[in-house]
């Protein structure tokens, strides 16, 4: 069975995309995480823990995730037996 490259790559970089954010506004508003955005920080150009950080990583979290998908999916249909 082969998988959608495409639909994968897609809610793979919805997904981690949303994870940043929320991970990001968790700590700006409660401090839980911090050290997990923080190291958002080093990864992401422009990212920063804050509100307008939030979005950044919202964005740079699409990305890397959609391209992460992408390799995945790829890499899955190429070595996955055809037929079964």
């Amino acid at each position: 069975m082969k998988l959608s490259v495409k639909a994968l790559a897609l809610s793979s970089g919805i997904f981690w995309g949303l994870c940043v954010l929320l991970f990001t506004l968790l700590a700006v508003y409660t401090g839980y995480l911090k050290e997990v955005a923080v190291f958002f920080e080093g990864i992401y150009p422009y990212y920063s823990v804050s509100l307008v950080g939030a979005f950044a990583g919202l964005v740079w979290g699409f990305v890397d995730g959609f391209i992460v998908g992408l390799i995945f999916g790829w890499l899955y249909n190429r070595f996955a037996p055809s037929g079964v």
